[in-house]
């Protein structure tokens, strides 16, 4: 297996950077000030249509492979920027392209393509399952013609700035199924036709990442706005979720990258005692530790990208690329804010903020304690721990 960068991924790099030139870091510093989301920056990508990467040209997009896609996040978070805004609008589609009829995808996809519709918000986690959806609550009950939902979603991200939601209910009640993945149904619903039957609540968090509650009641869907068969959604879900590790490792590894340019070069230029602080082992060490591990990590990335784009079984891959790289990079945080010492903290230098960014990818879209424990069971066939 080639684990190098073709030409096209290379063109790629060069082409996005380029872009995020246009948008410094100090624009990233303003909209988290102000809470903003980067309103302008996600236009721009669209436009220049690198958020449709992933779909098929038949449906207006560029139909690269998700290495490909991978590259773009990567350097979305290498030039200083922050890519969560972005993977969504890459990864969510691939529910209908993958699952929805040939109706919803010649509907759909070709305006996700143009950013004429956002797909960014994806209903998933509740309150009381937490990473157990086997044991949501939010329930579709049949109805002539479609269905009818009742329910609540929590760390919906960028409900507000999506006109789509897509939604993983149950359809069966838990203790009714034969096997317990049955029983789950996805739906891609409007949010505007929706209604007052869709309420979000924004959450404030440590950083500027638009996610929210959601409650939902008595929201009524057609049989149309089903995607796929009715109680395989979970397989649907699961289908998805090598594509958003993937790019969400991208960005970690960017994050990365970004930490060990800005610790290399404050390191060097930083004198005291008469020498620059990079010539001591203490602040040396860490950066080099920190530098070696993310490459490891880009390895398993291409690794596993290579393997998913060939339409071969990389679940461990993925799982482990998304470990290494969110771990790298929380180590190149921690080595970038140590070697800046007070001025880490300082908001001019931007490293509390990629420091704030940094640190979420080891919790979402899924904790590397579970990943652990999957590893543990699925790549070393020990006891199932969960």
């Amino acid at each position: 297996m080639n684990l190098d960068y073709t030409e096209t991924q290379q063109e790629i790099r060069t082409a996005v950077a380029k872009l995020c030139a246009e948008f410094g870091v100090d624009y990233w510093r303003e909209c988290d000030e102000a809470g903003e989301y980067p309103e302008r920056f996600v236009q721009t990508m669209t436009d220049a249509g690198w958020l449709a990467a992933l779909i098929p040209e038949e449906y207006g997009g560029s139909g690269l492979g998700v290495l490909d896609g991978c590259v773009i996040l990567e350097e979305i978070n290498r030039s200083g920027g922050n890519g969560a805004a972005c993977h969504a609008q890459m990864y969510t589609m691939a529910a209908i392209l993958n699952h929805g009829s040939e109706e919803q995808k010649r509907k759909y996809l070709p305006r996700i393509a143009n950013g004429s519709l956002r797909l960014q918000a994806f209903g998933v986690t509740e309150p009381d399952a937490g990473s157990n959806t086997l044991k949501i609550k939010t329930f579709a009950r049949k109805v002539p013609g479609g269905y009818v939902i009742n329910g609540q979603k929590i760390w919906t991200s960028r409900y507000f700035q999506s006109h789509m939601y897509l939604l993983i209910t149950r359809t069966t009640p838990f203790e009714e199924v034969k096997r317990k993945t049955d029983g789950l149904t996805l739906f891609l619903v409007d949010i505007a036709k929706a209604g007052k039957s869709l309420r979000a609540t924004p959450i404030k968090t440590m950083l500027n990442h638009h996610t929210n509650q959601v409650f939902i009641d008595d929201l009524e869907v057609t049989d149309e706005d089903r995607i796929g068969e009715e109680g395989k959604g979970f397989q649907y879900l699961v289908d998805t979720l090598n594509s958003e590790r993937l790019l969400v490792t991208s960005e970690s590894i960017g994050d990365g990258k970004w930490f060990i340019e800005q610790a290399s070069r404050y390191a060097t230029e930083r004198v005291v005692f008469d020498r620059p602080i990079g010539a001591n082992q203490g602040i040396q060490f860490p950066i080099s530790k920190a530098y070696m591990n993310l490459q490891a990590a880009e390895l398993m990335r291409n690794r596993a990208a290579n393997l998913f784009d060939a339409g071969k079984s990389c679940a461990n891959e993925t799982s482990m690329a998304k470990y290494l790289a969110t771990e790298a990079s929380w180590e190149a945080a921690e080595a970038c804010m140590t070697t800046f010492g007070g001025y880490g903290v300082a908001v001019e230098y931007h490293v509390e903020r990629k420091w704030k960014e940094a640190r979420l990818f080891r919790t979402a879209p899924l904790s590397n304690n579970l990943i652990l424990a999957q590893v543990a069971q699925h790549a070393l066939g020990m006891p199932r721990s969960y």
